[in-house]
């Protein structure tokens, strides 16, 4: 399944990204929507979920979020809907770790 997120706030560190791994951290904008996917080996084997999809959070809820590769990239976000059918676009598009 996947989970889109409206992204409230990120931190500099994002922005000042170089690294050829890390790269992608420079596009990520405040208001945008991103779609993250939940797979094995970050989906739990005995409740099928990934750990921080805001399973329990309703749309006001803000939730924390930290990019891996640079622990310095994090911000918040707010689930917009889970998807029980992927369908995310190729910007913009993450998983869970």
């Amino acid at each position: 399944y996947c989970v889109e997120f409206k992204t409230e706030s990120l931190s500099h560190h994002c922005a000042s990204e170089n690294r050829p791994y890390t790269r992608w951290m420079q596009y990520l904008r405040e208001g945008h929507t991103v779609c993250v996917a939940c797979q094995p080996p970050a989906m739990n084997t005995d409740t099928h979920r990934c750990s921080g999809d805001g399973h329990n959070a309703d749309g006001g809820k803000i939730l924390h979020w930290e990019a891996v590769g640079n622990s310095q990239c994090q911000g918040t976000w707010k689930k917009i809907r889970q998807l029980e059918h992927c369908s995310c676009p190729l910007v913009h598009s993450f998983i869970f770790t």
